[in-house]
């Protein structure tokens, strides 16, 4: 075969090449042209996004989704709002306790004051007259307090009542006149709650306003202690509450608050606790109508049950407080509750140990009969007993009586002074004098002789106390033992 022949053989056969690849046989510039006239029929490049970024969803695929939880949030989370308080803060002259003396213990270091923030929740519990329930811990002592809606609008709020024994309080809020009413939570009913129940809660933790977090209901009817202070019969849930979280409302599936978020356990994940709303409708009443809550008394002391006492009362585990003294002329002499018999219920709540005793005394109904169920030994016994509202004179009887001392107006830099001090009592054994000045029991700060009368209600079964106390410029801490 000649070269010639293999040369057109070649070419002949490049050329179907090209026909066959839809490639121009005009060689590389014809090639290009025809790219870029196919660019140009083609029109600009489009660039197509996944399809369920461009297609909403639709109304029936919302309607499925729109879960319980859902729910409730969509129409609760509008009564919840965030609470941003200052306050001027004292710091504690007092070291550790001493069981010693006032001559043990000085210290000539006197109060310094700075400025604090803190942040907290709450709930609006009537839109009309823009009233909102928070713990009392969030805004006690403040000097200001902001309060801020879902949607951001804020208003300035003054404090309507406040009750640190059972750390509840009430804002009002300083609408402009003529404003709308606000939405308003619904009140629910907390001794219907089940444990394993489902509960949302709303807060606004770390200022991360209006946080919703959902559970279940652990446990109900819990005690916890935070230092001196006992909180008694609370609902118990492993939805988170975080600080900031406290005053929020704890719901139900049905959007109704059965709680009022108030503690978290720090040394475990997931204990965390609220106040049930039926104890505290009874003390909203009295906070809104006279701005605190009255100080009651039945006239019982008492001690916790230990195991030998609990089987001789043929009880099934170690609960209730074996009552050791009845004061005679009081609600509890009058209806016939004897010492030596054992407290198990009180309106129907369990007692676990004496400390709860006066915070179920302090919520029950004012001038109204407490049930109250008891064993005079194996005997179950029912009684009746009307708590007796504690006016002054009546209440520094029986601070004398318990502790051994009596106050009269209040010291020059704050506290109560002492102007009695009874021979052979608690107080005068750890060297009370008149002229010292009471500045703290347990917890409770004292600035006059009203604050001392709410501690001892706050403490009066407890049979030591923390007591701290100025005598001229030095500030002593003493235990007191009853």
């Amino acid at each position: 075969m000649s070269s010639k022949f293999k040369r057109l053989l070649l070419l002949m056969l490049f050329t179907g090449l090209m026909l066959c690849t839809g490639l121009p046989t005009g060689g590389r510039a014809n090639h290009a042209q025809a790219l870029a006239a196919a660019k140009a029929q083609a029109g600009p490049a489009r660039h197509f996004a996944p399809a369920e970024q461009e297609t909403p969803a639709s109304a029936s695929e919302m309607r499925t989704r729109r879960s319980a939880t859902v729910r409730v949030v969509q129409e609760a989370g509008t009564a919840v709002v965030s609470i941003f308080s200052s306050r001027s803060r004292e710091t504690s002259p007092f070291s550790s306790a001493s069981t010693a003396g006032p001559a043990a213990n000085p210290t000539s270091q006197l109060p310094q004051m700075s400025d604090a923030h803190s942040l907290g929740s709450g709930v609006i519990i009537d839109g009309k007259r823009a009233l909102v329930l928070t713990n009392a811990h969030v805004i006690l002592g403040a000097t200001q307090v902001t309060v801020r809606l879902l949607g951001g609008r804020e208003y300035r709020a003054k404090m309507v009542g406040a009750d640190a024994d059972t750390d509840l309080a009430v804002l009002r809020l300083e609408l402009p006149a003529g404003s709308p009413a606000l939405p308003q939570i619904r009140m629910g009913n907390s001794s219907g709650v089940m444990i394993g129940e489902s509960v949302i809660a709303i807060g606004n933790p770390y200022g991360l306003a209006h946080t919703v977090t959902t559970g279940v209901v652990s446990a109900m009817d819990r005690s916890v202690s935070a230092g001196p202070t006992t909180i008694t019969g609370l609902i118990q849930t492993d939805a988170a509450i975080n600080p900031g979280s406290s005053g929020g409302p704890l719901l139900n599936s049905l959007g109704q608050m059965v709680g009022i978020n108030a503690a978290v356990y720090n040394r475990g994940q997931g204990l965390n606790f609220a106040i049930p709303v039926n104890r505290a409708t009874s003390i909203l009443r009295e906070l809104i109508s006279t701005g605190h809550v009255s100080h009651v008394w039945v006239g019982l002391v008492g001690e916790d049950m230990d195991q030998a006492q609990a089987a001789q009362f043929g009880l099934d585990r170690v609960r209730g407080m074996l009552i050791t003294e009845v004061l005679p002329g009081t609600p509890a002499a009058a209806a016939g509750i004897k010492t030596g018999d054992a407290l198990l219920t009180i309106d129907g709540s369990e007692v676990q140990e004496k400390s709860q005793c006066p915070l179920l005394m302090h919520a029950a109904s004012k001038g109204g009969p407490v049930k109250m169920t008891l064993r005079r030994g194996r005997a179950p016994i029912q009684a009746q007993v009307v708590p007796q509202v504690l006016d002054p004179k009546t209440g520094r009887s029986l601070i004398l009586h318990r502790w051994g001392l009596a106050v009269a107006a209040a010291g020059p830099s704050g506290g109560a002074r002492v102007d009695e001090v009874r021979a052979g009592g608690p107080a005068e054994r750890i060297g009370f004098e008149p002229g010292d000045i009471v500045h703290q029991v347990g917890a409770r700060r004292i600035k006059d002789k009203g604050d001392l009368l709410g501690a001892f209600c706050r403490y009066q079964m407890h049979t030591t106390l923390i007591v701290s106390v100025q005598r001229g410029e030095l500030f002593y801490n003493l235990r007191l033992k009853i």
